[in-house]
């Protein structure tokens, strides 16, 4: 199982650099219609004083037509200044449209928050944003103009880059990380499957599809992989176009980190249970295969790389021994140079990722970083399941700003 994974990934880190290789120029050929939708660009936010005014000023900076898109942040209950950092940017930028949940009215999350946005909203086009980004000012072009492109398309995503990938160790390890999924399991995906996820930020839908797909569901934590396949489901495709970027903002130290990837975990397992139950009455068969890919992430895979690693410290203190005879080692050290391999690839489709430095991350993530996966994995599927028990209700879990 392992190794089917391992083959699996390399798949698609090839396949993601085909997408890249055959996307040179494709920016050149994009071009919005005569008229151009109307936007919605909607941001969940609370407790966002850190970061908001960036934020903000990038959005209404897009190089889009001014009078052809809004910008609504929905301050979720909010105690610290971002209500009143929004309020004065509205002053400075018509197009911006502060909503303000009071106390008592909200706090069920990021997709409760998002579904209240949705409410007031005028655009017949969603964009969606994370409260600590700052995308580039043609990003919203660019997805528009793609999503415009072919009547497929319910949705397109961007690609998004960490901007303080150079702070330290573990921002190091992030931003390989971020880069490697999205050109491995986006872009790959994309290519080979015609298949791509929502990731929570930089991306476009129709406002039709999203309500067809029945908009946001506030029970789930990782709304975005949720929300992906309804949209699949509605018979429309997402689009995974690269060259729309955002940079955002990384967790700087690991009990931070520890804490949102909990939550993606918890959020994601809630997916996969949800949609294992109705795996045979899905329209879209193609799904089936995602959906039993992240089963086997989730479930499979960890149990054999468990096991690996305990037979592994086992056998190498002398515990154990193994009676079938073969080259372990060998095949340890393969798998290890083709780990280091397929993200290498990844990082060399940026090309200023790919540096010295970067590949002793990579060397160092293996034994280190990669391993914490295991432990979150286990927590959070323990932390989902106590919390379906309880029935307790979805609340903020917002990541902590530097």
């Amino acid at each position: 199982m392992i190794w089917v994974m391992l083959l699996y990934h390399v798949a698609l880190a090839i396949a993601g650099y085909r997408y890249e290789k055959k996307l040179e120029g494709f920016a050149d050929q994009l071009a919005l219609p005569a008229v151009p939708p109307f936007v919605s660009v909607m941001v969940p936010a609370h407790n966002e004083e850190m970061v908001i005014e960036r934020t903000a000023r990038a959005l209404c900076s897009f190089q889009y037509p001014p009078d052809r898109f809004e910008v609504i942040v929905v301050n979720d209950r909010s105690k610290d200044r971002t209500g009143q950092i929004l309020d004065e940017l509205a002053q400075e930028y018509p197009m911006l449209r502060p909503y303000h949940i009071k106390p008592g009215e909200g706090g069920g999350g990021k997709s409760a928050a998002l579904n209240k946005g949705l409410e007031s909203a005028r655009g017949e086009v969603i964009a969606v944003y994370d409260a600590d980004n700052t995308p580039e000012r043609t990003a919203l072009s660019r997805l528009v103009a793609t999503l415009c492109s072919d009547e497929n398309y319910g949705a397109v995503v961007g690609k998004f880059r960490v901007i303080n990938a150079k702070r330290n160790l573990l921002t190091r390890f992030i931003n390989i990380e971020t880069i490697s999924f999205q050109w491995m399991v986006q872009a790959g995906r994309w290519h080979l499957f015609k298949i791509a996820s929502i990731p929570g930020t930089n991306f476009v839908i129709w406002r039709h599809v999203l309500e067809a797909a029945g908009s946001w569901d506030e029970k789930a934590l990782a709304e975005d992989t949720e929300l992906s396949i309804r949209i699949y489901e509605t018979g429309k495709m997402i689009c995974f176009m690269p060259i729309g970027i955002t940079w955002e903002q990384e967790p700087e130290t690991w009990n931070v980190w520890v804490k949102q990837r909990t939550r993606w975990v918890q959020g994601n397992s809630y997916v996969v249970i949800k949609f294992v139950k109705q795996l045979f009455k899905l329209k879209r068969k193609r799904m089936v295969f995602d959906i039993l890919y992240f089963f086997f992430t989730y479930f499979v895979f960890l149990l054999g790389v468990l096991l690996s690693d305990v037979i592994f410290v086992l056998a190498a203190f002398g515990v154990v021994k193994l009676s079938l005879n073969g080259p372990y080692v060998v095949i340890w050290l393969l798998a290890y140079v083709l780990f280091i391999v397929e993200i290498l690839v990844t990082l060399e489709i940026e090309r200023t990722e790919l540096t010295w430095r970067n590949l002793f991350v990579v060397m160092l993530m293996y034994f280190t970083y990669s391993q914490l996966w295991l432990y979150l994995v286990v927590r959070g599927m323990f932390l989902q399941l106590k919390s379906t028990l309880k029935k307790e209700k979805i609340v903020w879990y917002k990541t902590d700003r530097f």
